[in-house]
């Protein structure tokens, strides 16, 4: 499999990372120890790089409903410069994946998908209830090899 690596990467390593491969993504698994990340996190901060994660672009004036009819959450009721994390589910409400929906303008959302399912599952234009008169179209990560 053809390891792809994030902006980071060097970063990682220089910071003494234990490298893993994540869904063809070269990707920090620890850097000191679980023990010792957990209190960092819990006491001061952590962050996450989300760089190798799929992008999916979601416009248009239907849009917000679309999404809406895919994911568990009302995306609609955000506001511009907003996020929230939801799932997206099959009809009969398993879940696909989780995300993070980030509403640019009215009808211009930002969609962040696992890297795992950056192909045809994750892309809500090919969901059936994504198939509202709006329009999606994808942006970010290829297709997994």
């Amino acid at each position: 499999m053809t390891e792809l690596s994030t902006p980071l990467h060097t970063t990682h390593v220089a910071a003494g990372a234990v490298m893993t491969d994540f869904a063809g993504w070269q990707m920090p698994l620890r850097f000191t120890g679980d023990r010792a990340e957990h209190e960092a996190v819990r006491t001061r901060a952590g962050l996450f790089d989300l760089s190798h994660m799929a992008q999916i672009e979601v416009h248009g004036p239907q849009a917000a409903q679309a999404l809406d009819a895919a994911l568990i959450s009302a995306v609609s009721r955000l506001t511009p410069g907003r996020a929230r994390y939801t799932m997206l589910v099959t009809a009969d409400g398993g879940i696909l994946d989780d995300l993070i929906v980030y509403r640019l303008t009215e009808d211009e959302f930002l969609v962040i998908a696992n890297a795992a399912n950056r192909g045809h599952r994750a892309r809500p234009a090919h969901r059936p209830q994504c198939r509202a008169p709006g329009s999606a179209s994808w942006t970010g990560p290829p297709p997994a090899p």
